[in-house]
């Protein structure tokens, strides 16, 4: 199971990609068991057949391409009319392997938005309803490691999405015209994503929380062009900063566990999922555990909830008691 899970998340990372690149994988790509690779494409086909959800939250969400912000997809409350006076915070999502594929995590996403937020990730909907035809998963030769395609998306794709909900949070017209809330901003991401997530949390000044899925910097070149954002990059951190991640299978465990150890000038922790491995838990209904924790940390960063901030604060917190999580923290309590 785990194998399974580690190759599926590999394989959601580059699903949707309008091409493969055909070179030689960096060191450390798995290379699939023989009728593996098969039996993920059926689960891909499968994922991509499970119908969208609208999350558990007060706020029935849906996903939907923009016109005025090309190559992203938006996932909201589908009635904003029935928001009252709760403002939307707003979180940027980077996608698995800085793929194109904004429908990638959209269980996940439709979960938080579902709660009151705005949530937007790079690309269009490559998968699941909605999405055009893709052709197949291309098949590596037997005994062959996995190749990765050159990345997608760009981390200043995030920053595209933030000044588009704030001018749209101040345009009339626009359906978002005083339901934002710009002061309450979050950028996450799943794998490669994170590595774009925290480019813009160590630069962008207006961001406010941070959440990082499955994923850490590379202490040596990474294996994807635009990942090289270095260690140090993480003393420019601003903000309180969360890693979720899959536990020792994860392949990002190293490098997320690490990050987190050079991590002293923010509030900082982690949390691992048992040993779920890096597929996490986005295949899950609504995103499962990790989306549970993610709005956890929102709630507490953006809305000052007390009952959120309980999940993570004191020696008895909600998280420190399931058997299910290991929780580390540091300048929380």
């Amino acid at each position: 199971m785990k194998h399974t899970r580690h190759l599926l998340a590999a394989v959601a990372l580059v699903a949707g990609s309008a091409g493969w690149a055909q070179q030689a994988p960096p060191p450390g790509m798995p290379v699939p068991p023989p009728g593996l690779m098969e039996h993920l494409r059926e689960l891909q086909a499968k994922f991509n057949a499970t119908p969208d959800t609208p999350g558990d939250g007060a706020y029935p969400a849906i996903k939907e391409e923009v016109p005025s912000l090309p190559d992203h997809v938006v996932y909201r409350p589908a009635n904003l009319s029935k928001l009252g006076g709760h403002k939307l915070p707003i979180l940027v999502w980077g996608n698995g392997g800085c793929s194109a594929d904004g429908a990638s995590a959209r269980l996940h996403l439709a979960e938080i938005a579902s709660h009151g937020y705005l949530a937007i990730a790079n690309g269009t909907i490559k998968s699941g309803p909605g999405a055009p035809p893709q052709p197949p998963m291309p098949m590596p030769q037997p005994g062959q490691p996995m190749q990765i395609p050159p990345p997608e998306t760009t981390a200043s794709q995030l920053t595209q999405a933030i000044d588009w909900a704030i001018k749209e949070n101040a345009r009339p017209d626009s359906p978002f015209y005083g339901k934002l809330d710009t002061d309450a901003i979050a950028v996450s991401g799943w794998s490669y994503g994170g590595v774009q997530a925290l480019t813009v949390a160590t630069s962008d000044p207006r961001i406010k929380a941070v959440i990082i899925h499955d994923s850490g910097l590379f202490a040596n070149p990474a294996p994807m062009p635009g990942m090289d954002l270095p260690k140090s990059a993480l003393d420019r951190l601003h903000t309180p900063i969360l890693y979720v991640l899959g536990g020792p299978s994860d392949i990002a465990y190293a490098n997320g566990m690490d990050d987190y150890a050079r991590i002293t000038k923010v509030p900082a922790a982690v949390v691992n999922i048992g040993d779920v491995g890096h597929g996490g838990t986005f295949y899950d209904p609504n995103g499962g555990k990790a989306a549970q924790i993610a709005l956890a940390w929102l709630d507490w960063q953006l809305k000052g909830d007390a009952d959120a901030k309980r999940m993570f604060v004191g020696a008895d917190c909600g998280l420190c008691r399931d058997p299910q999580l290991k929780l580390e923290k540091k300048g929380i309590d």
